[in-house]
């Protein structure tokens, strides 16, 4: 091509791409049908992209902040939990960091090393045993689905609610659990929390307010009751006695998965035994 026309053909093209007209080309993705004009993808919030939920199972999640999975954590993973939490009482083992929480009408001179005095085990993540729930396959395919990948493990407990005393103290009251935390943003954290047997309003099981994790962080406080609150049962501010709990019944496994701004607290347990769960905050 001679240097005229070849000037003349480079003109026209920087012509072309200057051009800012109505028929501009456009560009399309190629890994994918291109969708119809005037189609708007449902806008998910609280979730990702995943394969693992389905849409009617997601769309739950945003509505009411919480999803519970059936039978997800095996009985055998369930009773090697329990029989770790045991040693933990009677002081076989006492892992570095592991905080051990009593209920508030437990005098001290009625500690013994047993599971009927303690409450509460949190911050398990030095105990290999327990951390291992932190680790289950099955349980961080549904956590990834809410936080992403690059999961990582920032609260953990496993509570063993003792039977009520009369004093209430067995309750917890209704929180946010963001309230205790300062990371964000809460949209990439999820908790779960599976139960280690069969859970009901006699025992003491979650109550939830469905969609109050649309809501902001709430003003908490330590509830007046009379005979006293359990240290950190927090509870917010404005708790209105009327509000339309969601009582979660569930059966041993069940995993339940929540945003830390859904509003939850658990009702005494008016049984003689005692009602054991884990959790752990996922970010």
């Amino acid at each position: 091509m001679d240097q005229p026309r070849a000037a003349a053909r480079l003109r026209i093209l920087l012509g072309q791409l200057g051009r800012r007209s109505a028929g501009a080309v456009i560009a399309h993705p190629t890994s994918g049908a291109v969708p119809p004009a005037g189609f708007h993808p449902q806008q998910f919030q609280y979730t990702r992209d995943n394969s693992v939920l389905t849409l009617e199972q997601r769309q739950f999640y945003e509505d009411n902040g919480f999803l519970v999975i059936k039978k997800l954590v095996s009985d055998a993973d369930i009773e090697c939990f329990r029989n770790e939490f045991e040693r933990i009482c009677r002081k076989e083992v006492e892992p570095m960091r592991l905080v051990v929480m009593r209920d508030v009408t437990i005098a001290k001179s009625e500690y013994v090393p047993s599971q009927k005095m303690i409450t509460k085990v949190q911050d398990f993540q030095e105990d290999e045993e327990l951390f291992r729930y932190c680790t289950l396959p099955e349980v961080l395919k549904y956590v990834e689905c809410f936080t992403g990948p690059n999961i990582m493990a920032m609260h953990t407990m496993l509570i063993n609610k003792p039977p009520d005393s009369g004093k209430k103290t067995s309750c917890h009251p209704l929180h946010q659990d963001l309230h205790y935390f300062p990371f964000r943003p809460s949209n990439n954290i999820v908790c779960a929390w599976t139960a280690m047997e069969h859970i009901d309003r006699n025992n003491g099981c979650l109550a939830v307010l469905p969609g109050t994790h649309k809501s902001s962080l709430k003003p908490h406080h330590y509830p007046q009751w009379e005979e006293g609150v359990n240290g950190i049962f927090h509870g917010i501010e404005d708790d209105d006695e009327n509000n339309d709990q969601v009582h979660l019944v569930v059966e041993k496994g069940d995993t339940v998965f929540f945003h830390p701004l859904l509003i939850h607290g658990s009702g005494r347990n008016k049984t003689q035994g005692f009602r054991k769960g884990v959790w752990e905050l996922q970010a």
